[in-house]
């Protein structure tokens, strides 16, 4: 069995429960938990996807940076939204809105790491031209069409992308990424059988059929793990999820933060037949 830390939408500039100070390590109480949590799951690999910062400063990446350092498993991450300069920042949005982080997170804006019987794919869906939504471009379509090329045809293939690339019904209308529907018939094309995304700060798991005639693919959206910012059911709840992989099956529990223990517990869990 592989496992995996799907953390998202981190925020530091927005940490839930500031006011419970700081570890020893000096981190945010909630941060800490977050760490201690992943770390003592005996995790893989942790991915997150996207929203390191709310504003893009270096102070806040540099934050991130040493939370993902402090991870005992190695780490995939994409960018968000919310990781691209700010509009204050005219000219480095548009012309290198991704900088700080390709500086102070990974230059590598389409992340690739096979683990045993697993391969994990992560591609860049935020540009400094897009507002919210996010934008899938024709080089990250050729990115999924490509990126499992030194996969193993029976593994479970897994993509990593902030935004969404199809729409979730049981949550209400929310924001797609532009180009969206062609990044997830790449794919159904590429075999995917896993997304793993952020950005809505809700925590959700879904079959997901867009096109007839295609398997189903399973969608996890995290709920925001540490930010204040979550929205409409979680808007006062942090969360994350553990992905277990085995033969072909997936089970995806929720783990959800308890603010009084100041610890993550599991709050549920679905599992899928992916054969």
């Amino acid at each position: 069995m592989t496992r995996i830390a799907h953390i998202s939408d981190i925020h530091f500039g927005k940490i839930a429960h500031r006011s419970a100070g700081t570890s020893e390590a000096g981190f945010p109480v909630i941060v800490q938990a977050l760490i201690d949590d992943v770390n003592s799951a005996g995790v893989d690999l942790v991915v997150a996807s996207g929203d390191l910062t709310q504003r893009a400063f270096g102070h806040q990446f540099r934050a991130a940076r040493q939370m993902l350092d402090a991870f005992d498993a190695p780490t995939l991450v994409v960018p968000g939204n919310h990781d691209v300069f700010p509009w204050w920042r005219f000219f480095s949005r548009l012309f290198d809105p991704l900088r700080r982080y390709r500086k102070i997170i990974t230059p590598d804006l389409a992340p690739f790491v096979r683990l045993e019987g697993v391969a994990v794919k992560g591609i860049n869906s935020a540009f400094g031209w897009t507002i919210q939504g996010g934008r899938i471009t024709p080089a990250e379509l050729d990115e999924i069409r490509t990126g499992y090329d030194a996969a193993e045809a029976s593994d479970v293939r897994i993509l990593v992308v902030h935004h969404h690339l199809a729409e979730l019904q049981e949550i209400g209308r929310h924001d797609m990424a532009k180009g969206a529907s062609k990044a997830f018939a790449a794919a159904h094309a590429a075999g995917v059988g896993l997304i793993l995304s952020g950005h809505l700060h809700v925590s959700h798991v879904a079959h997901v059929s867009v096109h007839p005639g295609k398997h189903p693919i399973v969608i996890a959206s995290s709920g925001t793990s540490t930010s204040s910012r979550g929205r409409g059911k979680d808007k006062a709840t942090n969360y994350y999820n553990l992905v277990d992989v085995a033969a072909g099956s997936l089970r995806i529990t929720e783990r959800k933060h308890d603010p009084v223990a100041a610890r993550f517990v599991e709050s549920g869990h679905k599992e899928f037949d992916l054969n």
